[in-house]
This record gives C-alpha cells, structure tokens and sequence, in this order.
C-alpha cells in the first residue's frame, strides 16, 4: 500500500457540489495531505467543513497553483 499523500484544491468549496467533494474524500480517507477551499471572493475567509476539522476558503482569483 502507498503511503503518498496529495495536494488537493477543491473548485466551489462553498457550493453544494463543493461541500459533497469534501464530504466524499474525508469519508473515503483519501490520502489528502493538504486540502485547499477554493471559492469566490466573496466566500474568501470563510470556512468549511473537511472532515472532523474546518479549512480556511481562498480566493479562486488570485490562487497561485504552483
């Protein structure tokens, strides 16, 4: 089995497709070594729900994917 873990940014992390993606891949224990929440700037610095824990929501505008 591998041990690799994975960046994972997440597109309309706010929407209702958004907030099933993280519900999906904390339930099936992906191997998220960092998740991003990405929406609008009008939803950057909120939060969501990953798991047992809430991540920060970013700007998709000015997301650096590098």
């Amino acid at each position: 089995m591998s041990n690799k873990q994975f960046k994972v940014a997440v597109v309309g992390a706010t929407g209702a497709v958004g907030e099933v993606m993280l519900s999906v891949l904390a339930e099936r224990k992906f191997p998220v070594g960092e998740i991003v929440a990405l929406a609008s700037g009008r939803s950057a610095g909120d939060y969501v729900k990953f798991g047992n824990d809430e991540v920060m929501v970013r700007d998709l505008a000015t997301f650096d994917p590098k």
